[in-house]
């Protein structure tokens, strides 16, 4: 079962939450959102994705990985194909965009990116966050797909050094994906990726999905 994969792993691969034609139709969308890099982050104000964060919550395989409670709070683009290919270390997702800065002893490791301000969330709260991979091209083992340590997400916030220790003794997963499959991980989990290898593109739109309210006077920057 995939809901207690997610609870023991920290991850689990659902499938087949979008068809063929929806991914292909989906593909257009981004279309001139990317500009020239790999992704786009502020997709989320766009009806379309609006739209498709609320048809992912209610998909078969999903609903019960996200609670009702919770709303998107961001997506992001990813292409990654062997013209447009980056690897990515070891690491935990720990920052969350929000409206505006707050200053707070718990507050930390504040950034600006494209004119949106970022912030480490707390543990407690990047506890409770969902993050859902929908992959809109086959993802396989050359397609730089993510390399995942289960269990990791239950260990707190891990600094680099001891990111590879748990990494060295737990053991890492690689975690291909077909068209239309979601992977629905926590985002302490620790993940990496390497660089595409194969001739295929692999295009991926990462939702996040958290709490409506949030701590310390924060408000997300978009929630929907």
């Amino acid at each position: 079962m995939a809901a207690a994969a997610f609870v023991r792993d920290g991850f689990a691969l659902v499938n087949g939450v979008m068809t063929a034609a929806e991914c292909t139709a989906t593909l257009e969308a981004p279309r001139g959102q990317t500009g020239d890099g790999p992704g786009a982050r502020h997709l989320l104000s766009l009806p379309w994705c609006e739209q498709l964060s609320k048809q992912l919550r209610t998909a078969l395989g999903l609903a019960a990985l996200i609670p009702q409670s919770h709303r998107a709070v961001q997506c992001t683009y990813f292409e990654k194909s062997r013209d447009t290919n980056w690897l990515v270390a070891l690491h935990q997702d720990l920052a969350i965009a929000v409206q505006a800065r707050v200053e707070h002893p718990a507050l930390t490791g504040w950034s600006a990116k494209g004119g949106t301000h970022f912030v480490q969330a707390p543990q407690q709260l990047l506890e409770q966050l969902v993050a859902v991979r929908v992959h809109l091209d086959d993802c396989g083992p050359d397609d730089g797909p993510l390399r995942v340590v289960p269990g990791s997400h239950a260990m707190g916030i891990i600094d680099a050094t001891r990111a590879r220790q748990v990494r060295d003794r737990r053991g890492e997963k690689t975690c291909p994906a077909a068209q239309g499959d979601a992977l629905v991980m926590r985002p302490l989990l620790l993940h990496a990726s390497s660089k595409a290898t194969g001739g295929s593109r692999r295009r991926v739109l990462h939702f996040l999905y958290g709490p409506a309210q949030l701590p310390y006077g924060l408000a997300w920057a978009c929630a929907v």
